[in-house]
């Protein structure tokens, strides 16, 4: 499985601007984890479940705009998951993943009212493309230019690199907008100092965590100085940027 990256493209939300909630439905942890890993780079907020169970309930907590569902779980399979999720939110659409190439498993699972298929194994630009696809068709999500990231009322262009908390134009140094366009692109979501270093300092740096924590600092002074912070510390896990309570 392989993701590159295939250019400008532009961004899904929900209507009130938050993130597109995807919930990935697979019991191979190493795969579900890959597949959060692209959606979320995509902008998306993502959840796991690893059994049909679990998937039910972190459904009716999380309330997903789409899920990615592995047919073949553990416990019940994708399509009784399927079934109930339909329940609550009938139009949610739904992209199966299966390992099983055959005709008479595409017209159940779409019977069941599954909206498309990839089949394993495939590549996470297959999952988002069909995914997105899936959602632009649903016609209930709002379209963005793919240069705008916005997190609550933070916003940033990644082509003009301006950014703007609550419309107040905010200077970045080249390191400061690196890292904070990581931070953006994964909202609401525990990155550790290694995984900072590593992403925007690039693996080879050999630095130490003390530049993240610098890093963080000099952030925090223009992002949060005088405001509700948006940036937090999570004691022994590392930073988080989710929108001001």
């Amino acid at each position: 499985m392989t993701m590159a990256n295939t250019g400008a493209r532009e961004q899904l939300r929900r209507p009130d601007g938050d993130p597109v909630r995807v919930l990935v439905v697979d019991d191979e942890p190493n795969l579900a984890e890959l597949l959060a890993m692209a959606l979320r780079y995509e902008g998306w907020e993502v959840r796991s479940a690893g059994d049909g169970m679990d998937a039910v309930r972190t459904a009716r907590e999380f309330k997903p705009d789409a899920v990615v569902l592995d047919i073949m779980l553990p416990d019940i399979d994708g399509l009784e998951v399927l079934r109930r999720l339909r329940s609550d939110a009938p139009d949610m659409p739904v992209l199966f993943l299966t390992a099983k190439d055959s005709v008479e498993d595409r017209v159940t699972g779409l019977t069941a009212g599954g909206d498309d298929y990839v089949i394993k194994p495939f590549s996470l630009e297959e999952v988002v493309a069909r995914l997105r696809g899936l959602m632009r068709r649903a016609n209930r999500f709002v379209v963005r230019p793919d240069s705008t990231l916005v997190v609550g009322d933070l916003v940033m262009d990644e082509d003009s690199h301006e950014v703007r908390r609550g419309g107040d134009l905010i200077e970045l140094t080249a390191t400061e907008f690196e890292l904070l366009r990581y931070l953006m692109r994964n909202p609401r979501r525990v990155l550790s100092k290694h995984q900072i270093l590593d992403r925007v300092w690039n693996y080879d740096f050999g630095g130490q965590a003390s530049v993240v924590e610098l890093y963080i600092s000099y952030l925090r002074k223009k992002i949060d100085a005088g405001r509700s912070p948006m940036i937090h510390t999570m004691r022994g896990a590392g930073y988080v940027l989710k929108p001001a309570d």
